[in-house]
């Protein structure tokens, strides 16, 4: 007779808890055994499964997708309760059903779905559908009843950082009726801090950024709620007020030409009671070099974060060589690698415009269209947010060629031949006006340099999807050189990540100086599969551990713990909170310093608001661009003794090899774009740490005191450079506007009134040397035009390239005065070199 299976081997059997155990009760497995370090963090997990924070750490491509949909599930299994697997986005999502479904793991992406709330299945979403002001999950205050969770697993934590950060934001549009009261309302603090920041509000500039001060947006909370309140039902509201409602007076308020964004310092993730009571929060990342951002974003506990779970060995990532051709060689133009990355999509390895090996896929990783832009002669397709699911599926199914993908840094996955050769050109900058004030503040601050290293590590993750997977990588430009060159930034990789750079720089050593047929045979012996290549690239991660601790940085600890003081209103216990993260810094990083105590001063104000005053001014000794205090006076700024000796002791102090230094100053070079308004922050940047590399004492009046110019150089005791940089014009502009010239006068004007004893010369630069003819240039007045600039740029690089020519002759005062008089920067030479006389139209 036929047997009846359903009465064989069911009964009395208990649910598999080990993860191990479930993937080898499979019928159907998708590959015959775990990989190693699948198993490893597994069988750790388990035995720590009771914390209810575990941060999961493995190398991208180590198969984090499939560990947590079997965490997910053996917390199913032990009746701990519901599961929720959390990803960036819904393209994402798919993927993780599609490898669940390998797994025999049953999902849903419905909330509302009986097998979810009955814990017969894992619900994949994306974190906006949980952490969102209405949540289908139950937010504080609302009449849903929360749903209670047993583990939350977020995948791919790095990136819901971000996205978790944004889900607490409020926007309120320049098109919306509650942005000009909110102007109206805070107009004459936004005045009071920066004068030119409020013309440009006015004028709708697209760069204009303006804070507005924690004492008033404090002092004016109940106005704020009357104009915020009656819209919160309102879609530009309704997602976001009901999390920040309560903490409104403890968030940051900057205003600019598109919207007023309003953020708290820290998310008041409690507002989602789902996820703070989930009994077990899983975090997997790959790339999290720096973990205190879990703490302050999703409130884990730092004693538990500090200690991740990871494989025994960091070994388990794929194969990559990784080149900057501009620290192999200046001379290897941008445009030459693009023809390049073309000749090895279309098989051309040799680009003599023969074929001679099969073609690859090739993908160009750009931060905006118009670096897009640049690669359109070149690409087969380009690809954005919107069209990504359809680009990738059809790398994954073949040959495409050159393939551009616009911001998209995170989340792609480009497995075996779906990528072969990987190209950063570029990295995505800050847009929003909190962001935009956080990189001008925090600029030389390690914090702001482990961000840019975690976008760069997830861009060049994206071509090694396992221990299996290759491919080359190639990074373009001098700030991503500078990355995998200088020692600072190297230390905040991965260490399987800083490994293969090791082994990258070895290869680039031989091939420094060359042309670039060295680039192209190199990226031939690795696509090639030359054995000597493939035996040192395993050999060189074969004994790479994972970091045995986590870094969570002391001063987000205590962030977290002081929003979490004021937000139940113990201010003063907050303020002196971060106090003591100020003190235990002690004199190593005064930008971060600064940064903390104008945070200190703001929660002080809400307890004595003299002590927040005299506080901030203490803030600004050590950080020159936090707030301005109500009764702050510009500091007269007075020229260095001797230009040589002031310029070799700044690059003997920040330079210990001469590649950094030169790598470094083509980077300033490169972060001037003519004509893209939305990066004067970075001109005025670079043209500020210019001066302090040619020896000038350089400031930065406007941003620092809220008046007077862009920039500030003290060219000798008795002449100073005022600067406005005007580069976000367009490259067409005939003229140089009325306002732009009345600026300019304004800033002169200011010298003259703060100090009197030094001659101002009127610098601006600008893509026209001729004034409209409604404008009246200043007295003197010198443009520096694109075409200067590039001379400039070349007569500094030069000067770069002779002070590195033999080991620290960089920090020879002697040699360095040289140089400065031969390529004509000097104080006395610099302006009548590398400007021209402005001219009547």
């Amino acid at each position: 007779m036929a047997l009846n299976w359903d009465l064989i081997g069911t009964g009395d059997s208990e649910a598999l808890l080990r993860p191990r155990d479930i993937y080898a009760g499979l019928a159907s497995r998708p590959w015959p055994y775990l990989r190693h370090e699948q198993g490893e963090v597994l069988d750790k997990w388990f035995d720590q499964r009771e914390q209810r924070d575990v941060v999961i750490k493995q190398n991208t491509g180590g198969g984090k997708t499939a560990v947590g949909l079997l965490i997910a599930q053996s917390t199913l299994n032990e009746g701990i309760g519901k599961a929720v697997y959390l990803t960036p986005d819904n393209y994402l999502v798919k993927q993780v059903r599609e490898e669940a479904t390998k797994l025999g793991v049953a999902t849903t992406d419905d909330p509302h779905d009986p097998a979810f709330l009955t814990t017969q299945a894992v619900l994949v979403t994306n974190y906006q559908k949980l952490i969102n002001g209405k949540s289908a999950f139950g937010v504080v205050g609302d009449s849903k009843e929360p749903v209670d969770l047993g583990i939350v697993v977020v995948d791919d934590a790095h990136a819901a950082l971000a996205r978790t950060e944004d889900q607490f934001r409020l926007r309120v549009p320049a098109s919306h009726e509650a942005y000009a009261k909110l102007l109206e309302l805070f107009a004459e603090d936004l005045q009071y801090q920066s004068a030119n920041a409020w013309s440009e509000l006015e004028d709708k500039d697209p760069t204009a950024l303006a804070p507005i001060p924690f004492w008033a947006w404090a002092d004016k909370n109940d106005e704020v709620l009357k104009i915020l309140r009656p819209h919160r039902l309102e879609r530009d509201f309704m997602f976001v007020w009901p999390l920040i409602a309560e903490v409104l007076h403890l968030c940051t308020a900057t205003a600019t030409s598109k919207a007023i964004e309003i953020r708290p310092s820290c998310t008041p993730i409690d507002r989602i009671p789902s996820f703070v009571r989930a009994r077990r929060r899983v975090y997997l990342t790959a790339t999290l070099a720096d973990d205190s951002a879990l703490v302050t974003d999703f409130g884990a506990d730092a004693a538990l974060v500090a200690e991740p779970v990871t494989p025994g060995s960091a070994s388990d990532l794929g194969e990559r060589m990784i080149l900057a051709p501009v620290a192999l060689n200046p001379g290897l133009a941008p445009e030459a690698m693009r023809v390049l990355a073309r000749q090895f999509a279309d098989g051309d390895r040799d680009g003599d415009g023969v074929a001679d090996a099969d073609p690859v896929n090739v993908v160009v990783l750009v931060p905006s269209d118009r670096a897009a832009a640049a690669w359109a002669p070149h690409a087969h397709r380009t690809f954005r947010v919107g069209d990504l699911e359809a680009g990738v599926q059809e790398l994954q199914g073949g040959h495409v060629g050159l393939v551009v993908l616009v911001n998209k840094y995170d989340g792609v996955n480009l497995p075996d031949d779906a990528c072969r050769l990987l190209i950063l050109d570029g990295i995505p900058r800050p847009l929003d006006g909190v962001e935009r004030r956080e990189a001008v503040a925090l600029a030389d601050s390690t914090v702001r340099l482990a961000r840019e290293i975690q976008r760069i590590e997830q861009g060049m993750g994206r071509g090694v999807r396992d221990r299996n997977d290759y491919c080359a990588v190639l990074l373009l430009g001098a700030n991503l050189a500078v990355s995998i060159h200088d020692p600072r930034h190297l230390a905040l990789f991965s260490p399987a990540t800083r490994a293969q750079l090791k082994l990258s720089r070895a290869i680039a050593s031989q091939l420094k100086g060359e042309g670039l047929d060295a680039v192209r045979q190199a990226l031939r012996d690795c696509l090639g599969r030359v054995p000597q290549w493939t035996r040192r690239s395993s050999r060189a991660l074969a004994e790479v551990r994972y970091a045995e601790h986590g870094t969570v940085r002391a001063e987000a600890v205590a962030l977290r713990e002081a929003f979490d003081l004021a937000a139940t209103n113990r201010t003063r216990a907050a303020a002196d909170r971060v106090q003591r993260a100020v003190n235990d810094l002690g004199d190593g990083d005064k930008a971060l310093r600064g940064w903390l105590r104008e945070q200190k001063a703001a929660y002080l104000h809400l307890t004595n608001r003299s002590d927040a005053q005299h506080a901030l001014a203490g803030a600004l000794d050590d950080n020159s661009f936090v707030l301005r205090p109500v009764d702050a006076a510009p500091v007269q700024i007075r020229a260095a003794v001797a230009q040589a000796r002031a310029a070799a002791e700044f690059l003997a102090g920040q330079y210990s090899d001469g590649v950094s230094l030169r790598l470094s100053m083509q980077a300033l070079f490169e972060n001037v774009v003519w004509g893209e308004e939305e990066r004067s922050d970075d001109a005025e940047q670079t043209w500020h740490k210019l001066g302090l590399h040619l020896g000038f004492v350089s400031s930065r009046p406007e941003k620092q005191y809220g008046t007077g110019p862009d920039n500030l150089w003290a060219l000798s005791a008795a002449r100073q450079a005022v600067t406005e940089l005007k580069t976000g014009c367009g490259t067409g502009t005939a003229a140089i506007a009325k306002k732009d010239m009345d600026q300019l006068g304004g800033s002169v004007r200011w010298l003259n009134g703060h100090n009197p004893e030094v001659k101002a010369l009127p610098v601006m630069l600008h893509p026209s040397r001729v004034s409209d003819d409604k404008a009246t240039a200043p007295s003197g007045m010198r443009v520096v035009t694109p075409e200067l600039f590039e001379k400039l740029k070349k007569a500094v690089m030069q000067y770069a390239a002779a002070l590195t020519s033999s080991p620290g002759r960089w920090g020879d005062e002697q040699a360095v005065a040289e140089q400065l008089a031969h390529h004509k920067l000097t104080g006395d030479r610099f302006f009548d070199a590398y400007a021209e006389p402005v001219r009547a139209s």
